[in-house]
């Protein structure tokens, strides 16, 4: 009884997506926030196809969970260094490396259409997750 009351009221929230974006969004972003701190990144991963879900466009969503993961990813961050578990000899070439590929990959997303964009992420997705499987 249970099961079929939530289950209900998770289909309402997601079939009524303009008035509960709010709290979708809220949902969503202790998800994604969850994923980065638990796997060090990933978030993104998440956070498109949930934005997506309450009705932000696709790139609208691709450019918005990048910058919801900045923030975040610098709070996991600190928290990893905290504990002395990050390897501090590869933090600044890495960061040379995102902010370069950050640069490049926004510049590419105005340039894109949104149906590549999403069969891009698409591959992406099937991509890690068969990497991750073998």
């Amino acid at each position: 009884m249970f099961a079929h009351c939530a289950h209900n009221n998770v289909m309402e929230i997601l079939t009524s997506k303009r008035k509960n974006r709010p709290l979708l969004s809220a949902i969503f972003g202790v998800a994604v926030g969850a994923a980065n701190g638990l796997f060090g990144g990933g978030g993104g991963m998440i956070a498109v196809p949930a934005l997506t879900l309450t009705g932000v466009p696709s790139k609208k969503a691709h450019a918005t969970a990048i910058a919801i993961i900045l923030p975040l990813s610098l709070i996991s961050g600190a928290v990893y260094l905290s504990k002395g578990a990050a390897d501090p000899s590869v933090i600044l070439p890495s960061c040379a490396g995102v902010i370069a590929g950050g640069i490049v990959g926004a510049l590419l997303l105005k340039k894109i259409n949104s149906r590549g964009l999403s069969l891009l992420f698409y591959a992406l997705m099937i991509a890690a997750g068969l990497k991750l499987s073998l």
